[in-house]
C-alpha cells in the first residue's frame, strides 16, 4: 500500500512535519484557512469528513491553494475513499483499520494510512502492504513511550507512522524526535472557533510555533 505514497508525497509530508487536522463547517473558509497555516509554516492539512462541506472545502483548496498538501480524514467506507479521490484528495487517513477502505483506497490509488493503535491492527495492515500508519488516539493510548515499544519488533521493516491524538506544543518534541515518525497531526492548530472566527492571524501564529518546533528537532 504504501508504494501508492510516490516518494514526492513522502517527501513533502515529512518536510512539513505537521499536519494540521481542519473541521470546516462553512467551504467559504477553507482558502483563508489554508493560506494562514501556509503563511505559519504548515504545508500540509488534513480535511476532516466530519461535516457537509468538507469535500467542497477540498476541491476549493486543490483549485487555489495548489501547493498545500490536502489530505482528508475519517474516511469510514469505500464510497467516501472514491468520493474525496474524485475530489482530487491527495492523501487519505482514518481513526481505525477497515479492509473494506484499504482495498478501496487501492483500487482509487489514494495514498491512504489507516489508523492502527495494537499489534494486532498493525499486522492486518501489514497484511494489506500498508507501511505509513496513523497512530490514534496517540497520547490517550500511552503516547510516544507506547508506540516506541510496540514499534519495536516491527522496526526493521522501516514503518512510519503520523500519529494524532491529544498532540499540543507542550509534547511535539518528543515525537519529533524519534525517526519513524513521519509528521504529527493536530486539531490545535486551526481550531473550529478559531475557523468560525475567522482569526486567520492566530492561526498563522500557531502554525509558525508548530513548525519552529519541528525545524529545532530536526533542523
Amino acid at each position: 500500500m504504501d508504494t501508492l505514497f510516490s516518494n514526492g508525497l513522502k517527501k513533502r509530508i515529512t518536510d512539513s512535519g505537521i499536519i494540521a487536522v481542519l473541521v470546516i463547517e462553512d467551504a467559504g473558509d477553507a482558502v483563508p484557512v489554508a493560506r494562514a497555516l501556509l503563511k505559519g509554516g504548515v504545508a500540509a492539512m488534513e480535511l476532516t469528513l466530519r461535516t457537509p462541506a468538507a469535500v467542497e472545502a477540498l476541491k476549493r483548496i486543490r483549485k487555489d491553494v495548489p501547493e498545500m498538501l490536502a489530505g482528508v480524514g475519517t474516511i469510514l467506507n469505500p464510497g467516501q475513499v472514491r468520493e474525496v479521490a474524485a475530489a482530487g484528495a491527495e492523501l487519505g487517513v482514518a481513526p481505525g483499520y477497515n479492509p473494506r477502505v484499504v482495498d478501496a483506497a487501492k483500487a482509487a490509488g489514494l495514498p491512504f494510512a489507516p489508523g492502527i493503535a495494537t499489534a494486532s491492527e498493525l499486522e492486518w495492515a501489514l497484511e494489506k502492504g500498508c507501511r505509513i500508519l496513523k497512530f490514534f488516539p496517540a497520547e490517550p493510548n500511552g503516547g510516544i513511550n507506547y508506540l516506541k515499544s510496540m514499534n519495536g519488533p516491527y522496526g526493521y521493516m522501516g514503518l512510519r507512522y503520523i500519529p494524532l491524538g491529544g498532540l499540543t506544543e507542550d509534547n511535539l518534541r518528543s515525537w519529533f524526535e524519534q525517526p519513524f515518525i513521519m509528521a504529527v497531526g493536530g486539531s490545535w492548530i486551526a481550531k473550529k472557533d478559531l475557523i468560525a472566527d475567522c482569526n486567520w492571524d492566530e492561526i498563522s501564529r500557531r502554525a509558525e510555533k508548530a513548525a519552529s518546533i519541528f525545524r529545532e528537532v530536526r533542523g
